[in-house]
Formats: C-alpha cells, sequence, structure tokens
C-alpha cells in the first residue's frame, strides 16, 4: 500500500474514532450497516470515475447518465417491461452513453471537462423530456415477479448482508483485478502517465479512453438502478450533484487529478470517509449549511496534498 492510501485509511480510522467517541449512536451496529449501504451509490460511480482520471479525465456527466437510465428503465417498466429486460436495458445504455463520451473526447478531440459538461446539461435535458419533469412511480403495477426483482436490487439481502453492499464488494474486486492484474489496467496507467509514449509503445490510445468512459457510463446506471429500487420511483433530478461526491472519493483516496497514479482502494477509503463524513455530521445535528463547508475543506485538503505529491 502506498504512503499516500496509508494516510487516507488512518484519516478514516481517526474519524471513525472521534465520531463514535462523540456520539455512541455512530458505533451502533445498524448505523454501521447504514453507512456501508449508503456508500454504495457513491461507492459505484467513484470506482468508474477512477478509471476515467487515472487516464487524465474526468466525467462530469455521471449525475446525468444515472438519471436518464433510470429515467429509461422506470419508463420501460411502466410500460409493461419486466424488470430484468428493463435494468439490462438501462445498464446498456448507461454504457453506451458513457462511451459517447469517449467518443467526443477521443474522435471529437475535446478537453474531458468540456466534453462531459456538454453531456452533463444534453442528457439532463433529454431526461426532463423523457419524464416530462415528473416523478416516474408505481412501476411494476402488479407483476410480482418484477416487483421482487427491482427491491431486491436495492434493499434486498444476502445472507444477512444488504444488497448494495455485495454489489459495491463485487464490483470492487473485478476493478482491482483489472486494473492490477490485466494488461487493459496497465495501458490505463500508461495513458495517463504519458499519452505519447503509450502511443509509440503500441498502446491503442483511442480504444482505452473510451472503454473507460464506457465503464463509468455502466456504473452509473448500476448506482442509479439501487436508487430506484430503494425510492420506487424516478425523479429527473435523481443524480444532481453526485459527480462532486465522486470525485472528492477519488481525490481523498490518493488518485492524481492528473491521471497515471492511483489505486481503486485508495478511491474505496475515499467513498467511506465522505460516508462517515455525512452520516456523523448528521447525527451530531450539524445543520446541512455546515456540512457543505466542511466537505469543500476536505475536498480541498485531498486536492492540495495531491498538488503537494
Amino acid at each position: 500500500m502506498k504512503k499516500s492510501n496509508w494516510g487516507s485509511l488512518i484519516a478514516l480510522l481517526l474519524l471513525v474514532g472521534v465520531l463514535a467517541f462523540i456520539s455512541p449512536d455512530f458505533r451502533s451496529f445498524d448505523n454501521i450497516i447504514s453507512v456501508l449501504r449508503q456508500s454504495a451509490n457513491n461507492g459505484l460511480i467513484a470506482f468508474g470515475m477512477t478509471l476515467v482520471i487515472l487516464t487524465g479525465g474526468i466525467d462530469l456527466s455521471v449525475g446525468s447518465i444515472l438519471a436518464l437510465s433510470v429515467t429509461i428503465a422506470a419508463q420501460l417498466m411502466v410500460s409493461g417491461v419486466t424488470a430484468p429486460i428493463a435494468i439490462v436495458l438501462a445498464l446498456l445504455m448507461g454504457t453506451l452513453l458513457g462511451a459517447v463520451n469517449g467518443l467526443m473526447v477521443t474522435k471529437g478531440r475535446l478537453q474531458p471537462f468540456i466534453a462531459t459538461l456538454i453531456t452533463l446539461t444534453a442528457y439532463s435535458g433529454i431526461t426532463f423530456i423523457i419524464s416530462n419533469g415528473k416523478p416516474i412511480s408505481n412501476l411494476t403495477k402488479d407483476d410480482m415477479f418484477s416487483t421482487h426483482v427491482l427491491s431486491s436490487l436495492g434493499r434486498g439481502y444476502v445472507f444477512g448482508i444488504p444488497t448494495p453492499i455485495i454489489i459495491l464488494a463485487v464490483s470492487f474486486i473485478c476493478l482491482y483485478f483489472l486494473l492490477h492484474r490485466t494488461i487493459f489496467g496497465r495501458r490505463v496507467y500508461a495513458v495517463g502517465s504519458n499519452a505519447k509514449a503509450a502511443a509509440i509503445a503500441g498502446v491503442n490510445i483511442t480504444k482505452t479512453k473510451l472503454t473507460v468512459y464506457a465503464i463509468s457510463g455502466f456504473f452509473s446506471s448500476l448506482s442509479g438502478l439501487i436508487l430506484l429500487s430503494r425510492l420506487g420511483s424516478a425523479q429527473p433530478t435523481l443524480g444532481a450533484g453526485y459527480e462532486l461526491d465522486a470525485i472528492a472519493a477519488v481525490a481523498l483516496g490518493g488518485t492524481s487529478l492528473s491521471g497515471g497514479r492511483g489505486k481503486i482502494f485508495g478511491t474505496l477509503i475515499g467513498v467511506l470517509i465522505i460516508a462517515v463524513l455525512n452520516n456523523g455530521l448528521n447525527i451530531i445535528n450539524v445543520s446541512s449549511y455546515y456540512q457543505d463547508v466542511i466537505k469543500g475543506l476536505v475536498i480541498l485538503t485531498a486536492v492540495l496534498s495531491d498538488k503537494q505529491r
């Protein structure tokens, strides 16, 4: 484990220790499970964001991809499509939307910030058009099978463990293997470290970037489906601002925002820091306005630390 990851882990343990000392409610088993469950949504988005940032890019459209794919899934289910098929189609849509970002960055030669800022606005607009600006509810109606499948995704349990936690854990293991045990993972790091040198070495820069943006879109959609399951309705504003927490988690985990350096394990620690911070501040009744200031200071510290490294 690198020094930056040790620092993030120590910060997490100190934060947990302080909050557990201040509030007995924080250290209850139910609250710990709640923290882990709540971290799943941001964690999935942050995992996809990690791959994008490792290549030297950024994805501001993750929240809009989440909202659009969830809205499409909801519309399909309301139209009579069974939940499993709607879920698969939503995941494919999220992957496709992410790939569009990759095409704009590679073939369109736009800066990642500009490209994903454009799609953030466009995808959000399409979401409002499809939903007519209103929440979509009563998704599965009298279809008991679809109701069970949808509810299991965000509210189910496997051997007493909430399904979102299991999905987060499996996603972490898969991406850890992908980044650190495959040729594709080495190419991701190579592109972020020095794209020109990577191209000379035979790395397909376009394919690599296109793939990581598609993966980011997939995980954004998966996160949205978990939210859809928990809420029971699709709202056009769902996912607004999620990109900020995801980028913050990546930065807190020690991944360089300039690309080429970082670990998926560090992102997991960053996700847990944000989840613990949010949960702890709520428990001790800190105003939401102050919470935003505190989170901003934490993100600033992470960015300054990255610049120093």
